[in-house]
């Protein structure tokens, strides 16, 4: 995770719709993330987990977070179908509070192409922050 420091910049107006397709992407990229934690619990805690009420809990939660993470896109990716094209946003404000700068990389315009996440590192590999 990189972390970005950035200044408040000039202006910068953006169509609503393609901000708001943008932040269903990144939702996504929430979900699935969200969702590549169960196995890995399943595997580190063995069939014992399936057992343990507390432990239930817990894999229920998750998959309810995947759940209202990907509802909460589709709302979006659905509401936005119906926003005039012309409606736009300053987004310059909002951009300088994100401060993961592959998120922000990804919610600024023209750069919605794939995941933000680097979902292809080799594991053990991290970053600083």
């Amino acid at each position: 995770m990189t972390d970005i420091h950035s200044q408040p910049s000039a202006s910068m107006d953006e169509k609503l719709p393609e901000v708001l397709m943008r932040i269903v992407s990144e939702l996504y990229d929430v979900a699935y993330l969200i969702e590549r934690v169960e196995p890995q619990l399943l595997e580190v805690g063995g069939a014992a987990i399936l057992h343990a009420p507390d432990s239930m809990k817990v894999l229920q939660g998750i998959d309810l977070a995947v759940q209202k993470t990907r509802g909460l896109a589709e709302f979006i990716d659905t509401i936005t179908g119906t926003i005039p094209d012309e409606w736009e946003v300053d987004v310059s404000t909002a951009l300088s509070l994100v401060k993961l700068a592959d998120m922000h990389k990804a919610l600024t315009k023209g750069m919605r192409h794939g995941h933000s996440q680097p979902l292809s590192k080799a594991a053990g590999d991290f970053d600083f922050f």
